[in-house]
């Protein structure tokens, strides 16, 4: 049974008709890619007795350093509870730097420490090295496709802050 037209095709293709047993294999093979994409990070967390919550905040307060908390818990989507659990094993461990606002002192800010640069760095090394072996092996127009795949995916909201981390890196 076909779902529905998707996008208009390159060169003038017919529409796309995906049945549902297309789809699952696409489902099946994010959940595998996935799995394969959090591996690398997952084994050096280990050894360090953090999980993907504490990657996932590194990784974004790298990205955007001096972000406030509020911003993190609306990119991350998860409880207040749940990212001060996090952050405070952070702060604590180093990794993560806490500062007052400077405009409203109820703000707090984070950096990365030069400890958490070092952590952040060896993760997503692990991560591009990936990525940049599966892009090498599909080419260009496959990784151009694959991006507004994943970018049709997000929603809305979720866009805006992607969109927002790609404008502040130029």
């Amino acid at each position: 049974m076909a779902d529905g037209p998707g996008t208009q095709g390159h060169g003038g293709e017919s529409l796309l008709y995906l049945t549902d047993e297309q789809l699952r294999q696409g489902i099946e093979a994010m959940f595998f890619a996935y799995r394969g994409f959090t591996a690398d990070p997952d084994r050096i967390l280990q050894s360090m007795d953090y999980g993907r919550a504490h990657h996932r905040a590194i990784h974004f307060i790298n990205c955007a350093p001096g972000t406030t908390v509020n911003n993190l818990l609306s990119i991350l989507g998860v409880t207040k509870q749940s990212l001060n659990r996090v952050l405070r094993t952070l702060i604590g461990d180093g990794l993560v730097e806490s500062r007052i606002g400077r405009a409203d002192k109820r703000e707090r800010h984070l950096y990365l420490t030069e400890a958490g640069k070092e952590l952040e760095h060896k993760l997503s090394d692990a991560q591009r090295a990936r990525m940049r072996a599966a892009y090498r092996q599909v080419g260009p127009e496959a990784v151009a496709g694959f991006r507004q795949v994943l970018e049709a995916m997000m929603d809305p909201d979720m866009h805006r802050h992607y969109s927002g981390l790609r404008e502040a890196r130029g």
